[in-house]
C-alpha cells in the first residue's frame, strides 16, 4: 500500500480504453508507459515534468501494481 492507500484505487482497467492495459486513475497513460520511463533511467521527478497530471503516488502504484504480479 501507499501510504494508506491501495495501488487498486489509482490503477483502472477499461476494456474499451489503451486496450485494456492497466492504466493510471482512469487516464490514458499506462502502468508499462510509466514503467518503460522509468526503466529508460527517467527519474520520477522528469516523468512528472513531463506528465504534470502524475502524482508520485501513481507512479509508486506502478511500481506495486508491476511487483505483485
Amino acid at each position: 500500500m501507499i501510504g494508506s492507500m491501495d495501488y487498486r484505487d489509482i490503477i483502472t482497467v477499461e476494456p474499451d480504453k489503451r486496450g485494456g492495459k492497466p492504466c493510471i486513475r482512469s487516464m490514458r497513460i499506462t502502468v508499462y508507459d510509466v514503467l518503460e520511463y522509468l526503466a529508460s533511467g527517467m527519474s520520477e521527478h522528469e516523468i512528472i515534468e513531463d506528465f504534470p497530471e502524475l502524482t508520485r503516488d501513481d507512479i509508486h502504484a506502478c511500481l506495486q501494481f508491476a511487483a505483485d504480479r
